[in-house]
Order: structure tokens, then C-alpha cells, then sequence
């Protein structure tokens, strides 16, 4: 009896063995994987979206509400706003933390933005406000870069299949290549911007994927640089103390996060707020990105408001930024101007 016991336990323990996940420790090669079936990996499928168009309140241009296929063949959800015309025109993503709400958190963004967002499509840019899938913390950090394809030795099907979970940044890169194939948008100037979380979006983007300009704002790029956070960071009232670039640096790890700044080849603007608890780690990430050669710019301005660059209606609905995020406003927009605009870009019918 004790001896059935035992082999009953070791056969359990056999067959619960290779079904672990391999996300913290790297999955196998792409030739063990199809070696286990004789399944070649997948590709995947082009880029895609489904439409639905709504006016925007108080605004004469209209959203494009549209679910974008990602690299695992789910869909996130963005809003993509044009000027009149055929274009080409130059096109910006935009996003604010992001990762929760789904379709809603759009179209809330979209109205309280949509001001803001006229301005830039008056200048003759496409807009296209997005959302991705929920972060899962520090995985970022602990996987060895984008998943692979592998083949399909479970179903015996012919899926896309992954030999790691897709993160949220990735999103980001699907949206981009899914901007890229619009007719109306010029596949060699698509920029993005995003505020705090969404910031750090573009590094890690940036990293695996080249566009045509990023502007990181307050980039909350902790796991980019793998900044200590734990129960050892400095710390002030109980939240966490990086407003000195110097404290950044002695915490972050340079020789993880270089390797992943070398491969970015997308001009940066980094926008900091002089008084942010992460000051200092908006700045590491251009300091860094100098030191290694890449095209990268720093401006930060005193203002109270986190994500202050991006302009929301008032409760009344009018659109009064303030000195500061005029200014903001006014230097991002230049630097995507000389970075995105082309002498073959088409500019906005007024």
C-alpha cells in the first residue's frame, strides 16, 4: 500500500513539473518547443482594428472609437481623432497612467481632452488616445525581452501562440503599427506621449519597436531602470523619495537598464515637474540615455499638477491652460513639429 502511495505521488508530481510556467525563468527555445510536436511557430496577424465613430462634444472632429488587435490576438481600445483631408498627416499617441477602465476610460479621456486635442489636430496631426491591459508588477524586470513566437504543440492547431505573457508596453507597440497602416497617416511619423506610467509605456516601447519620436512626461520609469522600491528606498511621509537625480542613480541598476536604453533608436523629449517625488528618475532616464549616445532632451517646469502638460476642459467646459501648461504645451508641440512633420506631410483643410 505504501509503496502505490509513492508512485501514485511522483506520477502526480511528473506531470505537474512540465506544465509550470516558464514567465520568471525564460521559456524554452523556439527548436525545443517545435521539437516536442513537430509544430513551427505561427506568425502573426497584420494589424487591424474595428471602428466605431461618435461626435465629440463641442469639437467638430469626431473619434474613431476602435479596438486594435495586439500580439496575443486581444484587442485594446483607443480613440483616433483626424483633420479634414486625405493626408498623409503625422500622427501622436497619447496616454495618462492607463491599464484600467477598458473603452470607458477612453471616451472620458477623449472629452476632457478633446480641446487639447483639437489644438493638435488643427495643427495637422492625428490623435489617437489610448488604453492597454492591466501592468503586472515588476515582470517588466524579471523577463529576459518580448515574448516569441513558438509552435503550437498543445491543440495541434495552428495558433499564435507566446513563450511569454505580453505586457502592457506591448499594447502600446500594436497600437503604433496598427497607426502605421491608415491611409491617412504617414507611416514614418508616428510619436507618442503619455504622462507618469504611460511614460515609462514609451521607453520600454521605444526599446523593442522604433518610432519617430517619444515624449515621456513625468515617465514613471522605475522598472525601466530598476529603481529599488521595496522597504530600503528612501522614503518621505511614507511615499517614496527620487526627486534628487543623485539618490536615483545610487538606487537604480545601470547595468540592466543600459542594455535596454542601447537599443532605443527614437528621439526623446523628457518633460519633468522641478518638485515630483521621481523627479530624479525622469532625469536619470536622459542622463543615461546621453551617456549612451541617444538623441534625448530635458525641460521641466514648476507646476503643482501632476501630468500638468496634458490640458483638461474646465468644469465648464472651456479650455484655459495656464501659463505654464501653455508653455509645455507649446514646447512638446515644436519638438514633435521638427520631428514628425515632412515636406510630403499634407497639413490640415481648415
Amino acid at each position: 500500500m505504501r509503496a502505490r502511495i509513492i508512485l501514485f505521488l511522483v506520477g502526480v508530481i511528473c506531470a505537474i513539473v512540465p506544465a509550470l510556467p516558464h514567465a520568471r525563468l525564460g521559456a524554452p527555445a523556439a527548436a525545443e518547443v517545435q521539437g516536442r510536436g513537430g509544430a513551427a511557430p505561427v506568425a502573426e496577424l497584420p494589424p487591424h482594428g474595428y471602428v466605431i465613430t461618435k461626435p465629440v462634444k463641442g469639437s467638430e472632429y469626431p473619434a474613431d472609437y476602435t479596438f486594435v488587435l495586439t500580439r496575443d490576438e486581444i484587442y485594446v481600445p483607443i480613440a483616433v481623432r483626424k483633420p479634414k483631408g486625405n493626408g498623409p498627416f503625422p500622427a501622436i499617441t497619447m496616454g495618462s497612467g492607463e491599464g484600467k477602465g477598458g473603452m470607458p476610460q477612453v471616451e472620458r479621456q477623449v472629452e476632457r481632452l478633446a480641446s487639447m486635442q483639437d489644438q493638435m489636430i488643427a495643427r495637422g496631426y492625428v490623435v489617437a488616445f489610448h488604453n492597454y491591459r492591466n501592468e503586472i508588477p515588476y515582470l517588466y524586470e524579471q523577463l529576459q525581452g518580448p515574448a516569441r513566437n513558438v509552435g503550437d504543440t498543445i491543440s495541434g492547431g495552428q495558433r499564435t501562440l507566446k513563450s511569454d505573457p505580453t505586457l502592457d508596453h506591448e499594447d502600446l507597440i500594436a497600437v503604433i503599427k496598427y497607426l502605421q497602416t491608415l491611409p491617412y497617416v504617414d507611416k514614418d511619423a508616428v510619436g507618442a506621449m503619455g504622462v507618469s506610467h504611460s511614460g515609462e509605456m514609451i521607453l520600454k516601447a521605444a526599446a523593442e519597436y522604433t518610432f519617430a519620436a517619444g515624449v515621456p512626461i513625468e515617465g514613471a520609469a522605475h522598472e525601466f531602470l530598476n529603481v529599488n522600491t521595496g522597504p530600503t528606498a528612501p522614503h518621505k511621509d511614507n511615499e517614496i523619495e527620487y526627486n534628487d537625480v543623485n539618490v536615483a542613480r545610487k538606487n537604480a541598476d545601470k547595468s540592466k537598464a543600459m542594455p535596454r536604453i542601447q537599443r532605443i533608436n527614437t528621439p526623446m523629449l523628457h518633460i519633468g515637474r522641478d518638485t515630483d517625488h521621481q523627479q530624479g528618475i525622469f532625469k536619470l532616464v536622459h542622463e543615461w540615455m546621453k551617456e549612451a549616445g541617444k538623441d534625448s532632451t530635458w525641460v521641466s517646469f514648476d507646476h503643482p499638477v501632476h501630468g500638468y502638460p496634458f490640458i483638461y476642459r474646465q468644469a465648464d467646459g472651456s479650455y484655459k491652460p495656464d501659463p505654464i501648461q501653455q508653455k509645455a504645451f507649446e514646447t512638446f508641440m515644436a519638438f514633435f513639429d521638427t520631428r514628425l512633420k515632412h515636406t510630403h506631410t499634407t497639413t490640415a483643410h481648415q
